[in-house]
């Protein structure tokens, strides 16, 4: 009996111990996603604030016109 709750007390521990692992990469992992949102709501800003297409009125006739 005595051995059956030291074999119990030893996979809790291992639990216990592969618990606060787990937790510790979860929050890296999280503070990593607020990362990638930040620069990602950067990128975005930059895009939409960028013209990428000119209006047509804006454009010059090419130069053989």
């Amino acid at each position: 009996m005595e051995e059956r709750i030291i074999e119990l007390e030893k996979r809790v521990a291992f639990q216990d111990h592969m618990l606060e692992e787990m937790n510790e990469i979860l929050v890296a992992q999280q503070k990593e996603v607020e990362i990638l949102k930040r620069q990602l709501k950067l990128f975005e800003e930059k895009i939409t604030s960028v013209d990428l297409v000119k209006r047509q009125e804006d454009e010059e006739p090419p130069p053989h016109y």
